[in-house]
């Protein structure tokens, strides 16, 4: 039986416990699950380091996988264009049944492999490509057949997993597998594997973009306006990093259509002319 599969000794009579006391032991595992974390850096930074260096040579890159693990792989990849400014073609989530597995389960999808293969040779993936496979036991068809094409294609395969060893261990360059063990209730990998994989999916995408040059210091410098509050954000940096007040910062965006560097280069440009 596959770790995430088990029972929890901690849990085993949670339907007694009160109300706080599930809240204790749901939190001490959700601290095994960060900690389940630490022993995976060294593969996750050799994640990084290949998918950037692709990505620097024109890649994309893939997130695949199936319900829970399908759905996280589409909300980091959401979350790159308007944090990073980047094109939406360039991070992409793909979860099996298509985009309306979303909000309503899709039964057997993720036990379609042929999908899994042809969903993203669909797409053209090359070898400056890289995908990572999202999938808690290791063994979603649907994944696998996504990862076989991959490697066929000669991208960059890495499996998230929470069970080394696993089938799509197969199939991947790198394999990433947290050891988030036996969940508060059982089976349910939403919990502790979940929380595992979308912080390491943060991770890789972040540092990512930090590598390529979308961050500056620790600010998002190429952050859209896409909404009054990252219009505010946007504000603060070009005010921080051009030391001018805030209406200042507003009307070298305003007079740049919005974009942090070059207001940032339109304010140097007026200090050279003060001298």
């Amino acid at each position: 039986m596959i770790n995430t599969e088990k029972r929890n000794e901690s849990t085993m009579h949670i339907d007694k416990m009160s109300t706080s006391e599930m809240l204790g032991v749901m939190q001490n595992e959700n601290y095994n699950a960060v900690k389940a974390i630490d022993g995976e850096l060294p593969r996750i930074a050799e994640a990084i380091d290949s998918i950037a260096e692709r990505m620097s040579c024109g890649g994309r890159l893939f997130y695949v996988g199936c319900g829970t693990s399908g759905r996280l792989g589409v909300l980091d990849a959401s979350e790159c264009p308007p944090t990073f400014g980047v094109d939406p073609e360039l991070v992409v989530g793909i979860i099996a049944g298509g985009d309306g597995a979303l909000r309503t389960a899709v039964e057997g999808a993720e036990d379609d492999r042929t999908a899994g293969r042809s969903d993203i040779v669909a797409r053209g993936i090359c070898q400056r490509d890289s995908l990572i496979g999202i999938s808690v036991s290791g063994g979603a068809a649907y994944v696998l057949g996504a990862l076989e094409a991959a490697r066929e294609a000669g991208a960059l395969t890495v499996a998230l997993t929470s069970n080394e060893g696993s089938a799509a261990d197969t199939y991947a360059d790198i394999g990433i597998h947290p050891s988030t063990g036996a969940e508060p209730i059982t089976g349910s990998t939403r919990m502790k594997a979940g929380s595992a994989h979308k912080m390491i999916l943060n991770m890789i995408s972040t540092s990512v973009m930090v590598k390529l040059g979308h961050v500056y210091e620790n600010l998002m410098i190429n952050l859209r306006p896409t909404n009054k509050k990252l219009r505010a954000r946007m504000i603060s940096i070009v005010s921080t990093l051009a030391e001018v007040d805030r209406d200042e910062a507003e009307r070298l965006l305003a007079e740049n259509s919005f974009v942090i560097r070059a207001a940032l280069q339109a304010a140097e440009k007026g200090e050279a002319a003060n001298e």
